[in-house]
């Protein structure tokens, strides 16, 4: 049972060092709002949406000021769009009409995001699937607060080629789009191998559809936390530098109590909204914010920067004792569980980028032992749309391949190049451009098809 004394235990960590419950996500199923009726089927949507988190946005503000711990994000996840309007969209246009429903119920509640504006095409793609992504550039450059995904792969499935070559070119279609924004409507687009169903955390939130009617979902982070704790480690080492054991037994008993917070927060949200707990997304999500960062972690784990030799190995570590860790605080853990290494969103990683440190390639090399993938990272507005989708097929096949999630959250910015810097702003933060290999991959990803399953899928 948790207490109120656990909670006590991390004031320290809360008021200095940047440890925060990054957000309470509400599950709900929209499969019930399904109609013959475009105009019924957003009826349905926006009544469900808005019945059931109507006071989720109150609740958790009352709870972060109860317990004096910062909810910083209160967020709805629902059942893949593609799913929902398969009977009643004919058209893309139908498509951004439930999208705009969506916008509408999440300003309605308050939330600040609402994930789940989905397709799962990781073998096919069905004539909804379609229509959905084709409908991304004008639902995404006409609403706030709707965050996309798209699956295209999977270690049981393969990778669908087909997928990924439409989706590098409605990458681009949607930076066109939103280019008056600096394209910010790629920063609410994420392409997927091997997607949970019980993401906490945008862009990659859906409601899957073994999940029940609702669920509370919690995602807690604590980059700042984990980083003084380090400080703290070394200097009482004997001579400076505490030994890979007790680096890793520290980052263990530091991720159980911030995985107890989350537990807590996950409770209380849980039986006063009167919704199920789901589960504790472990992950270590980075702000913009000076101390809370992964590369700052990494730094104080001994490489200078981010993407010096050792970072792959450092971030292995950290991942998996955060799991560890974790993993004893709490019976229902799930999401995505360990560090992201999103660009933008981390300060330490952009300085990395300035200093010349840190690359696309590396930052591919590090997604092998981390959560999700490349994210967050801007690139020339001139990359080809067979140069993304090469991209995510290389993302895609590290996912297929080590069983674990995968992802590409890439934002081409139209009028921007190499050596320019992007502001997002919030929590999305800012991003130098980064450059692209600009050897050519069109015939690769032009060839069509599915690259197939690897051989360790075949377990029935």
């Amino acid at each position: 049972m948790i207490n109120i004394t656990e909670v006590i235990e991390t004031n320290k960590m809360i008021e200095q060092e940047n440890l925060d419950v990054r957000t309470i996500t509400m599950g709900i199923s929209l499969l019930s709002c399904a109609d013959s009726s475009l105009q019924k089927t957003c009826e349905n949507i926006y009544t469900k949406i808005t019945t059931l988190a109507k006071d989720l946005v109150e609740t958790g503000n009352r709870i972060s000021q109860e317990f004096g711990i910062p909810v910083v994000n209160k967020r709805i996840a629902i059942t893949p769009a593609a799913l929902v309007g398969a009977t009643c969209c004919h058209t893309p246009e139908d498509y951004v009409e439930i999208a705009r429903t969506l916008d509408k119920a999440a300003k309605t509640v308050g939330v600040n995001f609402l994930g789940g504006f989905s397709a799962i095409v990781s073998k096919g793609m069905t004539q909804s699937d379609r229509l959905l992504i084709e409908s991304l550039p004008q639902a995404l450059s006409e609403t706030e607060r709707i965050c996309s995904s798209i699956n295209v792969g999977s270690t049981k499935t393969g990778i669908n080629m087909d997928a990924v070559r439409l989706m590098g070119d409605i990458i681009l279609r949607t930076a066109e789009k939103t280019k008056d924004n600096d394209s910010l409507g790629c920063a609410k687009l994420v392409v997927l191998c091997n997607a949970p169903d019980d993401n906490p955390f945008m862009a990659g939130a859906f409601h899957g559809v073994s999940e029940a009617d609702a669920i509370i979902n919690v995602g807690v982070s604590g980059p700042g936390v984990v980083k003084h704790t380090l400080e703290q480690m070394d200097r009482h080492a004997s001579n400076g530098l505490a030994t890979f054991e007790t680096l890793g037994e520290t980052i263990k008993k530091t991720a159980f109590k911030i995985t107890r917070v989350g537990q807590l927060v996950a409770q209380e949200a849980a039986a006063r909204l009167g919704v199920p707990f789901g589960i504790i997304d472990l992950s270590l999500a980075p702000t913009p914010a000076i101390g809370d960062s992964v590369a700052d972690i990494l730094h104080c784990m001994g490489v200078e920067h981010a993407g010096a030799p050792g970072t792959t190995a450092a971030l292995a570590m950290l991942n998996d004792q955060v799991k560890k860790g974790g993993v004893m605080a709490s019976s229902y853990v799930g999401g995505l569980s360990g560090a992201f290494i999103p660009v933008s969103e981390d300060q330490g990683m952009i300085d990395a980028v300035e200093a010349g440190a840190l690359t696309i390639e590396k930052l591919e090399a590090m997604t092998c032992v981390c959560s999700v993938g490349l994210d967050m990272i801007a690139i020339p507005g001139d990359t080809p749309a067979t140069t993304i989708a090469g991209i995510i097929a290389d993302e895609s096949a590290i996912g297929m391949i080590n069983q674990k999630t995968t992802a590409v959250r890439i934002i081409p910015v139209i009028g921007k190049t190499v050596g320019d810097s992007v502001e997002f702003g919030g929590l999305l933060g800012h991003a130098p451009v980064m450059p692209v290999n600009t050897f050519d991959s069109s015939r690769f990803v032009n060839r069509g098809g599915r690259i197939p399953a690897p051989i360790h899928s075949f377990k029935n």
